[in-house]
């Protein structure tokens, strides 16, 4: 099985669309429907009804992403980069082609 180029809890940059540049962390992935939620990004605000237990009110949420409008984000280059999979300790591993480091 080929190895995911987005995970979760990696930090990811967007690349096209109303949040281009915005960095953040993925909070979730779907490789199903190749969505992924990242924290900070794609946030909408939602409407919430009042019940028992919850106060109503606007609420701020994020929505999913698609996964080919996000790209790894290498901190030591400081932008974005492209994955290759490589060997780490003898295992499969994710390697940024900007820095050639693992992630």
């Amino acid at each position: 099985m080929a190895l995911s180029r987005i995970k979760k809890n990696d930090t990811v940059i967007v690349i096209s669309g109303t949040s281009a540049g915005k960095t953040g962390t993925v909070l979730r992935v779907d490789p199903k429907k190749a969505v992924a939620v990242v924290g900070g990004v794609n946030v909408h605000k939602k409407a919430v009804r009042r019940t028992e237990k919850q106060a109503g009110g606007i609420i701020e949420k994020e929505l999913p992403i698609r996964l080919c409008k996000l790209m790894p984000y290498d901190a030591e280059k400081k932008a974005g980069t492209r994955v290759k999979a490589g060997e780490k300790d003898g295992k499969k591993a994710r390697v940024a082609l900007k820095s050639g480091k693992a992630l």
